[in-house]
């Protein structure tokens, strides 16, 4: 179980989530990913605790985007750090970094100089607003950058109503999807050419592109969907309802005129498929509010238990809401992969899996997240420093 990447050279320079999480993918699948920190660490390191307000044994944010790899402690502000991390750049098949380019150009990492040492290197740039533009060095969380600029929280508010919070990692998870894919495309076209090239992903560019269905009828036909509340929501057939026992679950009725019967079916009204105001998709979109009132005393009536028999009865297609400790025990997901048995320090733990399967060439066994230049030597040592060299980069403050 060599994984896809098995093979492949990866070189992180990054802190925080959106590169560490690219590297971390490709760690899963198989490639070789050395971890560049400062003598300090990824900030990273240190957020969980600070964030829980109490000292926690494990990071498991952390853990999850840095499993696989190993952690080289370096001072990149002196000229002998900086020298290590061009020997490891030499050879390496592809860079992922999320510090601003001209931070990296200062000390010598810029694309044009890593190109020219070494053609084959795929240079992955990922940023909060992309490589250009008067704002590309504007610092950025995926707060920021995906969920409030691109207007993805102002298409999630309702008329009125607060914005939305993110839940942590949201646009850096997403934009380290972006980043991997841009970088295995890459790998693809330099068995073409011979040669790497710089790519870009950025927090904001793929915030813009999950919002895409709005953005581009707001290019195509000058107009953008409302933000909306449950009751005025245009197809009352995809939308969410509670049952007696007050879970909730979502209708699926996309194809709305296909769907009606069905539901219909499921709550046993059968007069409702001969009410004028339910008629078809765009007479039940003009009496939104009254239809999902309705539904909403209908399914008020029984408990989950029965909904569920009901709608999958009667070919009504619906999703249970669940929290994330239901999901965590619903079959379904286990069995879809969505968990891995990692090595962790006391035996193996389950945690998320990357979000893609390889039949034939599976990911190796990932191992824990490194503690902080947990392979400093051991890296030195492969690049050729011997022992004596590599106490005098200590002691010269080179590496940690």
């Amino acid at each position: 179980m060599n994984g896809p990447l098995a093979g492949i050279r990866v070189v992180e320079i990054g802190f925080w989530v959106a590169g560490p999480a690219a590297a971390g993918i490709m760690a899963d699948w198989g490639a070789e990913v050395i971890k560049i920190e400062p003598p300090t660490g990824d900030p990273m390191r240190g957020l969980f605790t600070n964030a829980a307000g109490i000292d926690v044994p494990i990071n498991p944010p952390f853990e999850l985007d840095n499993r696989g790899k190993r952690s080289l402690a370096l001072n990149l502000l002196h000229d002998d750090g900086r020298a290590v991390a061009l020997a490891l750049l030499d050879r390496a098949d592809v860079l992922v970094s999320n510090l601003r380019l001209s931070a990296l150009a200062r000390a010598g990492l810029d694309f044009a100089t890593l190109h020219a040492r070494n053609p084959r290197l795929v240079y992955c740039s990922v940023s909060g607003y992309g490589p250009h533009g008067p704002e590309r060095d504007r610092p950025a969380y995926d707060v920021g950058a995906f969920w409030a600029r691109a207007g993805v929280a102002a298409s999630l508010t309702p008329k009125g109503a607060d914005p939305p919070q993110q839940r942590g990692g949201m646009g850096d998870h997403t934009t380290a999807i972006a980043a991997v894919s841009a970088v295995c495309a890459a790998l693809v076209a330099r068995q073409r050419s011979g040669e790497g090239q710089f790519i870009a992903a950025s927090l904001l560019r793929t915030g813009v592109y999950v919002m895409g269905w709005d953005v581009n009828t707001r290019l195509r036909l000058g107009r953008v969907e409302s933000a909306y509340d449950r009751h005025r929501i245009p197809n009352p057939l995809v939308n969410c309802y509670r049952s007696r026992d007050g879970r909730w679950f979502w209708l699926l009725g996309l194809q709305g005129d296909r769907h009606w019967p069905d539901l219909v079916r499921a709550v046993a009204r059968p007069e409702l498929l001969n009410d004028p105001r339910f008629a078809n998709i765009r007479i039940r979109r003009e009496n939104n509010e009254a239809c999902v009132a309705i539904l909403d005393e209908i399914f008020a009536t029984q408990s989950m238990t029965h909904w569920a028999a009901a709608l999958d009865g009667a070919g009504m297609w619906w999703a249970p809401v669940q929290t994330v400790s239901e999901m965590i025990d619903d079959p379904q997901a286990r069995a879809s992969g969505a968990f891995v048995a990692t090595q962790v320090a006391d035996g193996t733990a389950d945690m998320v899996a990357s979000p893609a399967d390889f039949a034939a060439t599976p990911g190796p066994p990932p191992t824990m997240a490194p503690e902080l230049g947990q392979h400093t030597e051991e890296i030195l040592l492969e690049l050729g420093y011997d022992w004596e060299r590599i106490a005098a980069l200590r002691e010269a403050g080179a590496i940690a």
